[in-house]
């Protein structure tokens, strides 16, 4: 089997991985185990300068990072720089906060002295989606790594370069080799992944779907797991809002990484006294966005990351249409790549 890179703002493949086979995946494992162990022994201190370093590199290479992530899901250039900064931010957050946070906490018993201590788990397995392809991974590793567990990452397949750029970048760091892995595996694989004993814990950040299936995987095994699913913000707009200002808010509001992010408002609810010119506004705002290229660094809304994405949300518009909803603009696929 083969993992694709396409760019979706040309079509074009960009690079093609092999998946990992079941040989490889039982290897990253066990090394996964092996430098666990020798990473919980290391302190606090040591660990911070590593994640300070990471900060570091991640600010230098921003700009090679931010056209990663353009390339492999069409996220426009600006966006991924401010992407790749945030991650530097994490690492920085937790290199110094991280030991005072799982310092002993003292608990009064009858015993002479008590406390609660904060234990590394060891390997913790992450299935990371694709609209922040680097956030949602340090995300989690930052705190994971400082809190001395090792990291397993099952990124989404269409972005396996970020997969790998992420794991390069921890191990340019200082980060002992296995502390950080990419596993280049279909979803298929995850299961068999979750069962391993080496896996102490699971987090997933995708659909209700995805971590409906991780959950049972997970629970099966008694397996701590963490999950971030999906959602349908509201937008309220109540009848003595400045009308102009709030529909401004609300085009960055719903497309926020070209409309392709969990917390992006989705559904729009105003009250009836200023609803036509809210709609009118609102309308003006989207109209104003420029789509096009992601290397661009005018573009404000880049391609859909895939192309049976786009062919959904054209469904969706379509539908709507057809059970009488008012198109106001757009409503179909501009004709390009």
């Amino acid at each position: 089997m083969r993992i694709e890179s396409v760019n979706p703002a040309t079509e074009e493949v960009v690079e093609t991985f092999e998946e990992m086979d079941e040989r490889c995946i039982a290897g990253a494992l066990e090394k996964s185990e092996e430098s666990a162990r020798r990473w919980a022994g290391v302190p606090f201190g040591d660990r911070a300068v590593i994640l300070r370093r990471t900060a570091a590199l991640l600010r230098e290479r921003k700009r090679p990072f931010a056209e990663i992530m353009a390339r492999e899901m069409g996220k426009p250039i600006r966006e991924g720089d401010a992407e790749a900064e945030k991650c530097a931010w994490v690492c920085e957050y937790y290199a110094e906060n991280a030991e005072r946070m799982l310092a002993p906490e003292p608990v009064e018993t009858d015993a002479a002295r008590s406390c609660v201590r904060f234990e590394p788990l060891g390997p913790v397995l992450a299935v990371m989606p694709w609209n922040f392809p680097f956030w949602q991974v340090f995300r989690f590793a930052a705190p994971a790594l400082m809190a001395g567990n090792a990291g397993i990452l099952k990124h989404s397949s269409n972005v396996p370069r970020c997969s790998l750029a992420i794991q390069q970048v921890f191990e340019e760091a200082g980060l002992p080799e296995g502390v950080f892995q990419s596993l280049l595996i279909s979803s298929k694989a995850v299961e068999r992944v979750i069962e391993s004993p080496v896996v102490r814990a699971v987090t997933l950040t995708g659909s209700e779907a995805a971590g409906s299936s991780i959950a049972q995987a997970s629970g099966r095994m008694l397996k701590k797991t963490v999950l971030e699913l999906g959602g349908s913000d509201p937008f309220i707009v109540l009848d003595d809002a400045d009308v102009s200002k709030v529909a401004s808010w609300a085009a960055k509001a719903r497309c926020i990484n070209s409309g392709q992010s969990c917390i992006a408002a989705k559904r729009f609810i105003v009250l009836e006294a200023v609803a036509e010119r809210f709609v009118g506004a609102f309308r003006d705002e989207l109209e104003r966005l420029i789509v096009g290229d992601p290397m661009d660094e005018a573009t404000q809304v880049g391609p859909l990351a895939r192309g049976d994405l786009l062919e959904a949300l054209a469904r969706q518009v379509e539908g709507s249409v057809s059970r009488g909803a008012r198109l106001l603009t757009g409503g179909r696929r501009l004709e390009r790549d």
